[in-house]
């Protein structure tokens, strides 16, 4: 507990040097990897439940009943993007800790690739792919800390970028009144080799905390996430945008509920019995950023999910609304390898 703290406050002390607003790299490593977490509304740290692939955003989640769980996970995009993700854990009894691999990998097909003439010279395979490592121990019956360590490549024909990253993590769980709260440091890093010629960029930091509360006389869970709390105004700014029509200052047009709110995250999960749970998720952030005007935007920012649960396997699947006509679907496995 005491090293977790010295990193917070050496991380903290140290924000200058990270970006809070403005342009990062490698902002795939972001994005929700397992259909609970969409369905969640895209972000959570405490949610009460024995998916290995949450931990892939909070190592402090894993713990040894996850001793040989794998999460395999399949995300169709727009655009015919594919991405696969992979998320296991296996449990060393001699260290009392428990570790966990994972795999994040995406395919954007096949893109035409030419000169600055517009002449074909051939085709290129861009993709992005994250490898981690986690590990999380125990310091009492209701605190855990954790660590990842994540290696990130982007490869998009000639141009070939890699960075380093760690996030830190504690969570508290109190079983008696069915509560938990997490803490995570996210994404402290660096960029080993910038994209061709371009200097180098910062990693998409973030301190993020949640908590999680199970009704203890009904089916229902409810889950508070809070992001940026290094950063109250989030509000993103087109700077051509705004030189192009200086008086229209979004951030002006803003009032500070909206900005507050942009940092929360709302989900709910009911468990139809102890087979089949059902979430629903709400991301403020997302609504807003992409709303279109005065324009009907659906379910914009708003995500579904279900599960069904097996001894041996979790079956589940998520919808996640970024248009207001379309969603997105990710479909995910989790299996329990014990005794295999």
């Amino acid at each position: 507990m005491l090293r977790l703290l010295l990193i917070f406050l050496i991380t903290t002390s140290c924000l200058k040097s990270q970006t809070i607003g403005g342009e990062n790299v490698f902002h795939f490593i972001k994005l929700p990897n397992t259909p609970q977490l969409t369905a969640l509304g895209g972000l959570n740290l405490s949610n009460q439940t024995n998916d290995v692939g949450l931990v892939f955003h909070n190592p402090s989640l894993l713990h040894p009943d996850m001793h040989a769980q794998l999460n395999l996970v399949y995300n169709s995009f727009f655009a015919g993007i594919r991405n696969f993700q992979l998320q296991s854990a296996y449990y060393k009894k001699n260290w009392a800790t428990t570790f966990g691999l994972g795999i994040h990998y995406f395919h954007y097909g096949s893109v035409v690739q030419t000169d600055v003439s517009g002449n074909i010279l051939g085709n290129f395979k861009p993709a992005d792919y994250l490898i981690q490592v986690n590990a999380a121990r125990s310091y009492s019956p209701r605190i855990t800390y954790a660590g990842t360590i994540k290696f990130i490549q982007s490869n998009y024909g000639q141009y070939h970028s890699s960075g380093l990253a760690l996030d830190v993590s504690v969570l508290y769980a109190d079983t008696s009144n069915l509560l938990r709260a997490s803490l995570v440091l996210k994404n402290m890093g660096v960029q080993l080799k910038p994209f061709q010629g371009s200097d180098k960029d910062d990693l998409p930091f973030d301190i993020q905390a949640g908590i999680s509360k199970r009704l203890s006389k009904a089916p229902l869970q409810f889950s508070l996430t809070v992001h940026h709390l290094h950063q109250f105004d989030i509000l993103y700014q087109d700077t051509a945008f705004m030189n192009e029509f200086p008086g229209r200052n979004r951030i002006k047009q803003s009032y500070f509920f909206d900005k507050l709110f942009r940092h929360f995250v709302f989900a709910t999960q009911l468990m139809l019995n102890e087979r089949v749970e059902i979430s629903v998720g709400y991301n403020h952030l997302r609504r807003k950023e992409l709303n279109s005007g005065n324009s009907g935007n659906g379910l914009n920012g708003f995500s579904m999910g279900f599960g069904v649960l097996f001894r041996k396997l979790q079956i589940r699947y998520a919808r996640a609304y970024y248009q207001n006509t379309r969603a997105y679907i990710q479909f995910g496995l989790s299996m329990d390898l014990k005794g295999l």
